[in-house]
């Protein structure tokens, strides 16, 4: 169960990190892209955050949470940069893909082709 501490810091990293990826993003001048943090889960101990991230389209999502990856000490710092006199140290981040709106789009598309899900 996480604690209030840990929900406080998470929704801080969350709102932070999503606008750092959209503005690079829009620096960058990639368009048709969409990079959401979708949830942010702090560790008991606040030494490493797990951040979800959904991609639109979904066809570059492996390419993306590669590179997310292998920036992570870079986005970290910028993270570091905004919220330096909320928090003491920065949690490490560690990306993960959420796939969640894939999984909702194929249930409603089994759905509207007739299939049953109980047969």
């Amino acid at each position: 169960m996480e604690t209030k501490r840990q929900k406080r810091i998470a929704k801080i990293i969350q709102m932070d990190l999503a606008e750092i990826l959209q503005g690079e993003v829009r620096k960058a001048g990639i368009k048709n892209l969409i990079i959401t943090v979708t949830k942010v889960y702090v560790t008991p101990d606040l030494t490493l955050a797990k951040v979800y991230v959904s991609i639109f389209p979904s066809a570059k999502a492996g390419e993306l949470l590669t590179a997310l990856q292998k920036n992570a000490k870079l986005i970290k710092h910028d993270v570091a940069q905004r919220v330096r006199h909320q928090l003491r140290k920065m949690p490490d981040l560690l990306f993960f893909r959420d796939d969640s709106l894939d999984y909702i789009e194929k249930i409603d598309e089994e759905l509207n082709n007739g299939h049953s899900p109980i047969d």
